[in-house]
């Protein structure tokens, strides 16, 4: 596959968007996490079952069906408010996190939105001895304004079926 000098460019502006986000993320600054996010961002993580081959189709919950998180900006907004009051038991001491995200695609231009694709390896530690990690995909649509992207959509897709972690206080 051929790639253009501008093709080039665009996946290293959203790797690098990608790459500050997760340093955002587990800096714990997650007011200017938000300032990354579109007002009509959709951020959802359905649900994983384990289903025979002729109903992989149904593998994942549908939109608007049970899901870990089906969040509008208004909702993640009210749960960064929730951690920095001090009452977020959940994160309080906060967890250590760290993203990584790697095998970012662009798989989709369309205008000023971007639709991308991206691994993900969600390592977080809290306490003394609490470990979690989290691996799956996203699919992401990011729209370009004038600054840079905010994410418009995000769709988490985790490689599990059964989550071990006592919450799910973080952000992916």
């Amino acid at each position: 596959m051929s790639k253009t000098i501008d093709d080039v460019i665009r996946q290293y502006e959203v790797e690098q968007f990608y790459f500050e986000e997760a340093a955002l993320l587990d800096a714990r600054d997650f007011e200017a996490w938000l300032r990354l996010l579109a007002p009509d961002i959709h951020y959802w993580m359905p649900i994983r079952r384990t289903v025979m081959k002729a109903d992989i189709d149904r593998e994942f919950t549908a939109p608007g069906a049970m899901s870990y998180f089906d969040d509008d900006f208004a909702t993640l907004e009210a749960r960064v408010r929730k951690l920095s009051t001090g009452f977020s038991w959940s994160e309080d001491p906060p967890s250590r996190t760290r993203h990584n995200i790697t095998n970012v695609r662009v798989v989709e231009a369309r205008g000023d939105e971007l639709t991308v694709e991206s691994n993900f390896h969600l390592y977080r530690s809290r306490l003394e001895s609490d470990e979690d990690e989290w691996f799956g995909r996203r699919r992401d649509v990011l729209r370009r304004v004038e600054d840079g992207f905010r994410i418009a959509e995000r769709h988490i897709f985790l490689d599990h079926t059964l989550l071990m972690s006592r919450n799910m206080s973080n952000f992916f």
